[in-house]
């Protein structure tokens, strides 16, 4: 597939590393020469260096014969219009841009059928939020990622002493676990894969990623380790876009506080928002948090636009006794560095877009995608389409399809049933498919697993 970046930030260079590795013809546009000239020197691609909106820019990127246009820049002007020169001129078959403000966002005419010629538009902030707001609602996990419209949920926990199958073989959730069903897709030890197995023993510290039904997640995350106490106190640490969007999402249920460090945004929020405190201070100030009781707050959530700030205001807020801190981190040796920390999530904005992007990329019907343990492993949801003659899934049992190496069918959802697979259940036409795949590499042959025979010619 040809593809075009705009924008060699963060995530587009991730963007394209994650591409490239996967045999696609990539060509990243930027204004800035230096940064592009460090991306090539890691990445195998083409550059160019411009304006991604200017139609002479799109011209030398190879816009003529592309398939996708992704215009991921840090301006929304420069991504919306970068998209309708694309299909004016060029008739680029696909368009997604990156969409941060509101105004444009809340104004659903502007993408609409009359409106610009923007098929996908995407917008970090507001993935995540929704993607913090589900681990609030679980404090107890890593990672909560959602498959089929909710219905279906892959979760991460790290196995407590104590837990009631810490010591015991994956088999023994039938014991525990009488009327749930549930699939381990993964465990990690010490950073390392290992593929699940019914005698497999559950260690202290193992990074189990599983999946449910969305209404069993507690009752099996029980089984991994003592849970929390239950979450009602909020502290959110930045009154960004995140951050205001955060508390709005989370006022109705929890007793939410916001620090805001600039007295002119904290009125602006104090407008939009019902219940949730505003308050105006420095999120690093011990004396403001020590005054807002930080040793009865249950989460910490440091969302503001400085990563350093973060960092630094989470590890205070554990130190003065947060039950539980989050910090939103973009860069990848950022991230490796906080897991050595007492931070209890590094949140990476840049993973929940690539994942995203990449389901709009990926071939074959792949609905959903999300990038795990910092790009080396993805889940996907994918549907079964064809039939027995068509199709390499469809009216097969799950032991007959040949998957690849650490490569695992873990859930169906079939119309609204949710089922787990086992060797023997049947892929039938139209089933969403969940699968983990623990190295993505893989990713181009599971893809032509769920692509129909006539896709090929």
């Amino acid at each position: 597939m040809k593809i075009i970046i705009l924008g060699a930030g963060q995530v587009g260079s991730s963007l394209a590393a994650n591409l490239v590795n996967e045999a696609n013809d990539i060509t990243i546009v930027d204004i800035n020469a230096e940064l592009l000239h460090n991306l090539q020197e890691h990445i195998d691609l083409r550059t160019i260096t411009g304006n991604g909106a200017h139609p002479n820019i799109l011209l030398q990127a190879g816009a003529e014969d592309a398939d996708m246009l992704v215009a991921i820049t840090n301006s929304d002007e420069t991504n919306m219009i970068a998209c309708q020169i694309g299909h004016t001129l060029f008739h680029i078959p696909t368009k997604i841009a990156r969409v941060r403000e509101n105004d444009y966002l809340n104004h659903p005419k502007i993408f609409g059928v009359d409106g610009l010629t923007v098929d996908v538009h995407i917008s970090p902030e507001q993935l995540v939020t929704n993607y913090i707001e589900r681990l609030i609602h679980y404090p107890d996990a890593l990672q909560v990622l959602d498959f089929a419209n909710g219905k279906v949920q892959l979760v991460a926990v790290k196995a407590f002493y104590g837990g009631p199958l810490v010591g015991q073989a994956l088999n023994a959730f039938e014991y525990y676990l009488p009327n749930i069903e549930t699939r381990v897709a993964a465990m990690f030890r010490n950073g390392k894969a290992i593929f699940p197995e019914g005698d497999t023993v559950i260690e202290v510290d193992d990074e189990i990623f599983f999946v449910a039904a969305t209404q069993n997640i507690h009752s099996v995350m029980a089984a991994l380790r003592k849970l929390d106490r239950p979450c009602r106190r909020i502290i959110i640490a930045g009154g960004g876009n995140v951050g205001t969007r955060l508390a709005i999402k989370l006022e109705k249920e929890y007793h939410v506080k916001i620090i805001e460090k600039n007295a002119a945004r904290t009125e602006i929020i104090s407008e939009m928002v019902e219940r949730a405190i505003v308050l105006h201070g420095d999120v690093a100030d011990e004396d403001l948090l020590e005054e807002e009781n930080i040793d009865e707050t249950d989460i910490f959530c440091a969302v503001t636009n400085d990563e350093q700030v973060n960092i630094l205001s989470a590890m205070l807020a554990k130190r003065m006794g947060a039950h539980k801190v989050m910090a939103l981190i973009n860069r990848h040796s950022y991230v490796d560095l906080v897991q050595s920390t007492n931070i209890d999530i590094a949140i990476s904005a840049e993973q929940a877009t690539i994942g995203t992007l990449l389901t709009h990329i990926r071939r074959g019907d792949v609905v959903m995608v999300h990038s795990l343990r910092h790009g080396a492993a993805e889940a996907i949801e994918a549907i079964a389409h064809g039939d027995k003659n068509s199709s390499k899934v469809v009216g097969k049992r799950v032991e007959q399809i040949k998957l690849p190496p650490g490569t695992n069918i873990d859930a169906i959802v079939r119309n609204e049933q949710v089922i787990m697979a086992h060797h023997d259940t049947v892929i039938e036409a139209e089933d969403h498919v969940i699968l983990f795949l623990a190295n993505k590499k893989h990713i181009r042959t599971v893809e032509r697993l769920f692509q129909v025979d006539f896709m090929f010619f």
